[in-house]
């Protein structure tokens, strides 16, 4: 089955979408099939804006209508106690509250961005994908990251080169509670190196503490902005350590 015949038997359907490179190309492609869809964003603390910019500037493109659903994560204790399995209970929390949402506007099935590549072993929120039988079209039809983000390009839509982005409570190491205060500084300092033009970085913690992980090819990036870098970071760290050529 390719993804043209999977939304030829789901004309219906609602979509899971994070503004990411997959549920983006999901969305295009449910679009072209002329289907009756609605795309639902979870706007929780663990989303950054740019994602959610993203969300409505691709919703917008593609005229498709975009639901977002607020999500308090901090308020449930298995997720803000931040066990290894954290990302069920967030998943499952971000599921349940877009399958009600789907069910009040009459859709009955419900598919998220998964895609071929991804494997089920290492992302414990799968299980809850499974759980609430959410479908993956991506993953069902055979399509990996490297043939979405083509498919993606030829289709011109802006995301098709868009750096993974893991949410920010994975920035925290797990067992160490998650805050509010840590996930906004977490923000801000990556927000600051989007700004001088980094794309493969992140900016971790650990005993409040910022450990700045940078890509090889930014190498040279980084050396022309590392006093500038670690002045903004120490306004919410104690102090930064740079691990460059890690990514």
């Amino acid at each position: 089955m390719n993804i043209g015949e999977f939304f030829m038997q789901n004309k219906k359907i609602a979509i899971a979408f994070s503004g990411g490179v997959d549920s983006a190309y999901l969305l295009y492609e449910a679009k072209k099939s002329n289907c009756d869809i609605t795309a639902y964003y979870i706007k929780s603390a663990f989303q950054p804006d740019f994602e959610l910019q993203d969300a409505k500037r691709l919703a917008d493109e593609l005229a498709v209508r975009m639901k977002i659903i607020e999500i308090d994560v901090l308020s449930d204790e298995q997720i803000r106690s931040n066990p290894k399995n954290r990302c069920y209970f967030c998943k499952r929390m971000m599921f349940e509250a877009i399958c009600r949402e789907a069910a009040k506007d009459g859709y009955s099935v419900i598919a998220d961005g998964t895609n071929a590549s991804d494997e089920e072993n290492d992302r414990p929120g799968m299980k809850a994908i499974r759980e609430l039988s959410i479908r993956s079209p991506l993953k069902e039809c055979g399509l990996t990251k490297s043939e979405i983000r083509r498919k993606s390009e030829n289709a011109r839509l802006f995301t098709f080169d868009k750096p993974a982005y893991a949410c920010l409570a994975t920035r925290i190491p797990c067992g160490t509670a998650i805050t509010a205060e840590k996930l906004d500084r977490t923000e801000k300092s990556e927000k600051f190196l989007f700004s001088l033009g980094f794309k493969d970085f992140r900016v971790r913690e650990k005993d409040n503490c910022a450990r700045l992980e940078i890509g090889k090819s930014e190498l040279s990036l980084f050396e022309n902005n590392k006093r500038k870098i670690i002045s903004e970071l120490e306004k919410y760290y104690i102090s930064v350590l740079p691990q460059v050529g890690v990514r």
